[in-house]
């Protein structure tokens, strides 16, 4: 187990300190939300008790250090991304909206009749139902790449599928369902050389390991704040400023507006340009500052993350009846699973009777549930601040619920 002190770090988060049904929580549901750091929490009471103010648009001192404080938090996501500009850095709700927003406003400018957006089996539904209603609205066509048995992108397939018809190429950087690490380098710039645009997930990704969008080779990154250490109701999209610059608006009002008047109105550049009315002031300074509080222990996180899903996947193996879906070399965190004589739900059910929270159900990947002919999975899914201990709880507990279920 590589040297991290996770006890040092569950002190920073208040939450794994409760119990629940009686037992000390377990919290392994960290691919649906992350847990927040005191830090994290203190920001946003910061900001509601002392700085509480509307941002851009006033003289005095309260708006002024709220603004300075709102910018900081896109500095700090600039940098998270591995950026030096922020100009690419639009606050949205979460990377749902973020790429809604890019479907809308550059699918609907950009796409026509024939052209084609090529996805893969992985996808979460938000990075699908989007590209589906652009798609009917602008006579274009959904294409699908296939994945293998263990849960990989075919990337065989993925290249005979890019041809001079495809305008957009949108995947998930890890798979939430399963855990999947895509080569996103490689997807890219196969993408690229066919002369498309590349809109990359990134929600999973983001709360594991260290992106860099310049790396990358994208045209358009998303993620949430909530996955991430951050608050809810706050998330990032980041794109090429030129793009961005291009894209018409499709919401009206505030910070937005360079000049109105009843004769035509002009809007601003990016960011801007996509926040309008007053934005998420607090949940921005949130996300600044659990970036900033994991930036310097991400490297090691990850190493140690790698680690408990080692332990956990092999505890989880040695279960009569466990079977694991989607085992690809390259994982964050999560295993996905399923148990003989036992629905999803009745094992997160029974587990939660003993402290441990899990995910269950299709995860919002009913198309790859589909591909295996599941109506669902079992998932668990690891942050830094868990620890061995909660991977022996959770094998432990599975073994109960087997023979409960038997």
């Amino acid at each position: 187990m590589p040297a991290f002190d996770v006890a040092a770090i569950r002190k920073d988060f208040p939450i794994l300190g409760r119990s629940v049904r009686g037992r000390p929580l377990t919290y392994l549901d960290n691919a649906a939300t992350s847990q927040k750091p005191l830090v994290v929490i203190k920001a946003l009471e910061r900001y509601y008790s002392e700085q509480n103010a509307n941002v851009h648009r006033g003289v005095h001192l309260l708006s002024e250090e709220a603004t300075t404080a709102y910018e900081a938090a896109r500095a700090s996501v600039a940098k998270f991304l591995g950026l030096k500009d922020t100009r690419g850095c639009v606050f949205v709700r979460g990377a749902t909206e973020g790429i809604n927003l890019v479907a809308e406003c550059w699918g609907r400018s950009n796409l026509k009749a024939g052209d084609e957006i090529l996805l893969t089996h992985l996808e979460h539904h938000a990075n699908i139902v989007p590209w589906q209603v652009i798609a009917e609205r602008t006579g274009a066509k959904v294409v699908v790449t296939p994945v293998t048995p263990r849960g990989e992108v075919d990337l065989v397939a993925f290249k005979g599928l890019l041809n001079a018809r495809t305008k957009l190429v949108a995947f998930a950087h890890v798979s939430n369902a399963l855990g999947t690490v895509n080569p996103a380098v490689e997807m890219t710039r196969l993408a690229k050389a066919a002369g498309a645009l590349v809109l990359i997930d990134g929600c999973q990704a983001a709360a594991h390991f260290k992106v860099d969008v310049t790396a990358l080779g994208c045209d358009f990154y998303a993620f949430s704040g909530h996955k991430t250490f951050g608050p809810t109701g706050i998330g990032v999209l980041w794109g090429r400023p030129e793009l961005l610059d291009a894209m018409p608006p499709y919401q009206f009002g505030g910070d937005m507006i360079r000049k109105v008047d009843f004769a035509g109105t002009t809007f601003r550049e990016a960011p801007e340009r996509f926040e309008a009315g007053t934005p998420d002031i607090s949940g921005a300074i949130a996300l600044g500052v659990a970036l900033e509080y994991i930036m310097p222990i991400q490297a090691a996180a990850h190493a140690y993350e790698q680690a408990l899903l080692a332990a956990a996947t092999e505890r989880l193996k040695a279960i009569k009846g466990l079977t694991i879906v989607g085992e690809a070399p390259e994982k964050v965190a999560v295993i996905s699973f399923n148990m003989e004589g036992g629905h999803p739900h009745d094992i997160g059910t029974l587990l939660d009777a003993d402290g441990i929270a899990i995910r269950t159900g299709h995860h919002c990947c009913m198309p790859l549930m589909k591909h295996y002919g599941l109506s669902g999975t079992a998932r668990a899914s690891f942050a830094f601040y868990n620890t061995l201990e909660e991977v022996d709880c959770l094998a432990v507990s599975l073994e109960k619920a087997r023979k409960m279920m038997a």
